[in-house]
């Protein structure tokens, strides 16, 4: 199974008098990287939260937002006059720059986090629970959409390996006629040139020996049999119940190595075509790896 590291889930929460909307929006990187944006009275169940952001997530960048909405229940509360001002000049500015007009700032100040102080700002135990499922549906949300993504993933990949495929099936046709060719040549060249030795006639036994080890030498059976092999543990990793991205990458590094060497061997204008649709196969799996837990 392939997951995908981009997600989003949300979750909405009516509350002791707030209105409480949970987001997480997940986008790839080598590593873990967690941002959180939450309310002040969320300050005490931070590691909490983090530890159940890290237990379902193992790469990339997590943006994980909690904000806060004060319904009608909430009567007892007041504005902090000195950051909604803040808030409202740089939105105010804003606005300017873009030459945007017309906006209500003072609905869109009013919702900015920490402008409305209540005698209620602080975590009651007893919504925590609560609170805690909701986080855990919005992380539920934000895993099915990686799995979804995954999907169309590894049918692009599995197609593309299976194009690899079929693509060094193409090179036999050409590969015994390559041999064929050389070996003709080389003949030719030798009863061309072996008037050249000073009376003397070359050894034709150790001619046919220098012109079987030639020819193995420029050999591709073993690239195409360990390509081959790649490419099926390739298709084998993507079944497995773990998403392995870090591994298919390690395979990919292996299949470019069998795939440059097959052209570099090949000295034949069909077989190069042939390796470079293979390499451009290769190169848009490697970018949807990139994209891989």
């Amino acid at each position: 199974m392939i997951k995908s590291m981009t997600g989003y889930g949300k979750a909405v929460l009516d509350i002791t008098g707030r209105k409480l909307t949970i987001e997480i929006k997940t986008l790839n990187s080598k590593q873990l990287d967690l941002n959180m944006k939450i309310p002040g009275y969320f300050r005490e169940k931070e590691w909490e939260v983090r530890g159940m952001l890290t237990q379902r997530f193992d790469r990339g960048k997590i943006d994980f937002y909690i904000g806060t909405e004060v319904t009608g229940e909430m009567l007892n509360y007041s504005i902090n006059h000195a950051l909604a001002k803040k808030y409202h000049a740089e939105l105010n500015s804003l606005a300017s720059e873009l030459h945007e007009g017309g906006q209500d700032l003072l609905s869109l100040v009013l919702k900015m986090p920490d402008v409305m102080q209540t005698s209620r700002d602080e975590l009651s135990e007893h919504d925590w629970p609560s609170i805690a499922g909701a986080i855990d549906d919005a992380i539920t949300q934000a895993d099915l959409f990686r799995i979804n993504e995954g999907k169309v993933l590894e049918e692009d990949m599995m197609n593309r390996v299976n194009s690899i495929l079929k693509l060094l099936e193409e090179i036999e046709p050409y590969e015994k006629r390559r041999i064929i060719d050389l070996r003709e040549r080389l003949l030719r060249d030798f009863s061309k040139y072996s008037g050249d030795f000073n009376g003397s006639a070359p050894d034709q036994n150790r001619f046919e020996q220098e012109l079987i080890y030639y020819l193995e030498k420029l050999d591709i059976t073993e690239e195409k049999v360990r390509l081959m092999k790649h490419c099926r543990y390739f298709l084998a990793t993507l079944q497995e119940a773990v998403s392995q991205g870090k591994k298919l990458g390690f395979v990919t590094q292996e299949m470019g190595r069998e795939i440059n060497t097959i052209g570099s061997k090949a000295s034949d204008v069909e077989i190069q075509k042939i390796v470079v649709q293979m390499k451009d196969e290769l190169e848009k799996i490697k970018e949807q790896l990139g994209n891989i837990l």
